[in-house]
C-alpha cells in the first residue's frame, strides 16, 4: 500500500467588497430594481376555489398542497388580477397538462 499523500485545492474565497453604503440602503436598492413577487397562488385558490379545473378533485385545507396553479398562456409573469390567465390543476392534472405538449412533439416529428 503507498503512503501518497493527496492535497485538496480549493478556489480563493473572493475579496470582500469595501462599500460605502449601509445596509438599509442596499436593501432599498435592492426592493426597487427587483420585479415585485405577489402571492398569485393564493389569489387563483381563492377566486376560483380549492378545485382541479380539469379532473374536478375538490381539496381540503389540510391536501391544498397538491393543487397547483396553470398559467393558460405559459407566461409566468402574466397575473392579471382577476385571474383570467390561472387555472388551478392538482399535481397529477398539471403534469398531464405540460407533458401532453412533449408527447405531441415526440409523435409529429417526422423522421
Amino acid at each position: 500500500m503507498s503512503n501518497k499523500r493527496f492535497r485538496v485545492y480549493r478556489k480563493p474565497a473572493p475579496g470582500r467588497r469595501d462599500s460605502k453604503k449601509s445596509v438599509d440602503d442596499i436593501v432599498s436598492e435592492l426592493k426597487s430594481t427587483s420585479p415585485r413577487v405577489t402571492d398569485y397562488r393564493e389569489r387563483s385558490l381563492k377566486i376560483h376555489g380549492l378545485i382541479c379545473a380539469k379532473c374536478a378533485r375538490e381539496f381540503d385545507y389540510k391536501d391544498r398542497y397538491l393543487l397547483t396553479v396553470h398559467h393558460k398562456d405559459g407566461d409566468h409573469t402574466n397575473n392579471p388580477p382577476d385571474g383570467s390567465n390561472w387555472e388551478n390543476l392538482c399535481v397529477y392534472c398539471h403534469e398531464d397538462e405540460h407533458s401532453r405538449g412533449l408527447l405531441g412533439d415526440y409523435f409529429s416529428d417526422e423522421k
